[in-house]
C-alpha cells in the first residue's frame, strides 16, 4: 500500500538553498526492497558536490534525491527479502544512484543489499555517522595499506569525519597518526582526538616537518583527501617504498605526477570494500569490535533537524566542522 513521506529533493543545481523538503508518494517496498523509517542521516562532502553538479556523475533533474547513509528501523519488507523484519534496527548505505536511492527523508525504500544490522548498543546517530567514514579509512589503511604497529601515517583533511576515523584506526592498530590540517586552529582538538602530531599545511615545508617527527624516515603511509597541485609536495613526505593513498579530490586542480621514486600511488574508493563480501565482512567485524571496545567513536560535530537541511549543508561547506554532521528526523 502506498503512503506519503517527506524527502529532500532538488530540481536544479546550486548551493544549499536548492534543497527542498517535500511530500512524496512512497510505494510499498518492491522485490528486494526494505522500507525504513529514517531517524538520523549522516552528511558527506560528496553530497554537496553532487547537489552542485561537481561530483563525478550528474544528478537526474528535476526531483533528484540526495544522501548516502542513514540509520533507522525497518517498517516493511518486499517480496523475496530475507534477513530483515519489521522492527529491526538498521544502518543504510545507499548505492551510487543518489538521485534514485538518496536517503535524505523520513522514510525510504532501500535495496536490501544496502542495509546493515545495527547492534543494540549503536544508537541511530552513531549508526548514521559511522559507515562511510570508517569503511573508507579501514579500507585504505588496512586492506590496502596493511598498516602495522609502529608505522607512521600522515592523514590530510584530518578534521573531517574520515580523517578522524583514520586517526582512531591508526591508534587502534598501534601506528602513529600524523594529522595535517590547513591551519593550526584545530590543532588542540586533533590532539585530543588521538593524533600524535598535528602539522598545519600553511606553515610550509611539510615534507621537512614530517621527516622531523618520523626520525628522518618519512611516513610509510600517506592518506590524502585533497589532491591538486599540493600532491607532489605531499608525496615527498612518503618514506622510501612507502604508499600514497589518494581517496578524495577536494582541490580540483590538476596534480603533477610525484617524482620521488620509488613510491606507490593508490587511488582508493570505498567500493573496494563494499563491493566485495569478504572484505566487507572483515570491515564490519573490525568496526563493530572497535565500537564495542570504545576505541572507534564517530565524532559528531553538530546535529540539525530535517527541516533545517539547508543550514546543515551551509555548515557542511563552511569547513569549520570537526567530525560528522548529522541530520535527525522527528516523527
Amino acid at each position: 500500500m502506498a503512503t506519503h513521506a517527506r524527502a529532500v529533493l532538488f530540481h536544479e543545481l546550486g548551493g544549499p538553498d536548492v534543497l527542498k523538503v517535500e511530500d512524496v508518494r512512497l510505494d510499498a517496498p518492491g522485490p528486494g526492497e526494505v522500507q525504513v523509517r529514517i531517524d538520523a542521516i549522516g552528511l558527506n562532502r560528496a553530497e554537496a558536490l553532487f547537489r552542485a553538479g561537481a561530483y563525478y556523475y550528474r544528478p537526474t533533474l528535476p526531483g533528484s534525491r540526495l544522501g548516502f547513509e542513514a540509520a533507522g528501523t525497518v517498517e516493511a519488507v518486499g517480496p523475496g527479502v530475507a534477513g530483515f523484519a519489521p522492527g529491526d534496527a538498521v544502518s543504510v548505505l545507499s548505492d551510487q544512484e543518489m538521485s534514485r536511492h538518496g536517503v535524505y527523508g523520513d522514510r525510504v525504500n532501500a535495496p536490501v543489499r544496502s542495509l546493515l544490522p545495527r547492534p543494540a548498543q549503536v544508537d541511530a546517530i552513531t549508526g548514521a555517522a559511522v559507515w562511510t567514514t570508517y569503511l573508507t579509512a579501514y579500507g585504505a589503511l588496512v586492506e590496502v595499506g596493511r598498516t602495522n604497529p609502529g608505522d607512521s601515517v600522515v592523514i590530510t583533511a584530518a578534521s573531517s569525519g574520515t580523517g578522524l576515523a583514520a586517526i582512531q584506526i591508526a591508534d587502534h592498530l598501534g601506528a602513529t597518526p600524523i594529522a595535517v590540517t590547513r591551519t593550526a586552529a584545530k590543532s588542540a582538538r586533533l590532539l585530543q582526538a588521538g593524533a600524535a602530531h598535528v602539522l598545519a599545511a600553511d606553515a610550509g615545508d611539510l615534507a621537512g616537518r614530517v621527516r622531523a617527527v618520523t626520525g628522518g624516515k618519512g611516513a610509510r603511509i600517506v592518506f590524502d583527501a585533497v589532491g591538486g597541485p599540493g600532491l607532489s609536495e605531499l608525496a615527498e613526505t612518503v618514506a622510501a617504498d612507502g604508499l600514497l593513498i589518494v581517496y578524495g579530490w577536494l582541490d580540483p586542480r590538476p596534480a603533477p605526477l610525484p617524482m620521488n621514486w620509488p613510491i606507490t600511488v593508490h587511488g582508493f574508493n570505498a567500493d573496494l570494500v563494499t563491493a566485495d563480501p569478504v572484505r566487507m565482512g572483515r570491515a564490519r567485524a573490525f568496526v563493530e569490535a572497535g565500537l564495542r571496545a570504545g576505541t572507534l567513536r564517530p565524532a559528531i560535530d553538530r546535529t540539525f533537524d530535517l527541516a533545517d537541511v539547508v543550514e546543515a549543508h551551509r555548515h557542511l561547506e563552511s569547513n569549520t566542522q570537526i567530525g560528522k554532521i548529522v541530520v535527525t528526523v522527528r516523527h
